[in-house]
């Protein structure tokens, strides 16, 4: 008996037969229940089924019911049934889409810094010589004025070397193909961007519509706060 705690011990149960003492049932613990989830068609059903009088008008003719219809087919055979998972995976979407964007936009860069570099390299190559000269010319003034288009891109890709933080210089070859294998990452990724970019779109349509039914009541609620005050 002890076994059933407090209260049912050998002498509290005497104590009670006895009269001794006022047995108090030991309350049991219940388990709250989760409350019920709403499937979210029958709770924009029912939204709009209870709008009703002038507000509900003004409010049907602003938005598009057959848009709306549009939004619950699409929940329907996406099985987006609860506002919850909706929502989550409209977040998901967007980081989703905003990922494949940045690498788009990393690639773009490094592409970009490729192609300069490899400009300014050869460039460089090509100048190497005459500017050479110039230098062993003591930087002289007529030696510049007859050699001046090389000497000026010698110095625009030396200039360069040193912006990008250059130490040495990559082979040609070698900055080609990491060129050529970005490119093709990018598109892949581009392919990838662009269906993320539809399913955000049309999760986010989703959900503002959604969102719009949902705020339906307070919507009229404000519409009657306005007709009441013109009167």
């Amino acid at each position: 008996m002890d076994s059933l705690g407090e209260g049912y011990g050998l002498e509290d149960l005497r104590a009670v037969l006895l009269g001794k003492k006022a047995h108090t049932p030991r309350k049991k613990t219940v388990t709250q229940a989760e409350p019920p989830k709403v499937n979210l068609l029958v709770d924009i059903q029912a939204k709009l089924q209870a709008g009703k009088g002038a507000g509900y008008a003004r409010w049907a003719k602003v938005f598009n019911l057959k848009q709306m219809a549009q939004t619950m087919n699409y929940l329907s055979e996406n099985n987006l049934l609860e506002y919850a998972v909706l929502e989550e995976k409209a977040a998901a979407a967007t980081a989703h889409h905003n990922d494949l964007s940045a690498q788009i936009k990393a690639a773009e860069k490094r592409m970009a810094e490729i192609a300069v570099l490899c400009t300014h390299i050869v460039n460089y190559a090509k100048t190497r010589e005459v500017y050479v000269a110039y230098r062993k010319a003591g930087y002289s003034k007529k030696f510049r004025e007859e050699h001046e288009e090389e000497i000026l891109l010698h110095q625009a890709a030396k200039n360069a070397f040193d912006e990008m933080g250059v130490k040495k210089l990559p082979k040609v070859k070698e900055l080609q193909t990491e060129y050529a294998k970005l490119l093709e990452e990018k598109k892949k990724t581009y392919a990838e961007y662009r269906h993320s970019r539809e399913e955000m779109r049309e999760l986010l349509t989703a959900k503002a519509n959604v969102d719009r039914v949902l705020k339906m009541e307070v919507e009229q609620d404000v519409e009657k706060e306005k007709d009441h005050g013109q009167r």
